[in-house]
């Protein structure tokens, strides 16, 4: 996840940040205006950018690498 940082959007970087602060995709959705669906695409391309297994583990590895 080293490069991660350099590889994340600022739009993935804002999900990510509201993920950690525990907001639920349909809560995400209505905050940014956009879909359910595209909040959950988002949740998806982020799991696999940080290489994380699950929500838990990613928000852990953005915590060590800084990114929230």
């Amino acid at each position: 996840m080293n490069n991660t940082k350099r590889t994340l959007t600022e739009r993935e970087l804002e999900i990510l940040r509201l993920v950690a602060r525990g907001y639920t995709s349909p809560q995400i959705a209505e905050t940014l205006s956009l879909s359910s669906e595209t909040i959950k695409w988002y949740r998806k391309r982020l799991l696999s950018k940080c290489e994380a297994e699950n929500t838990a583990e990613m928000i852990k590895l953005a915590i060590e690498n800084k990114l929230i």
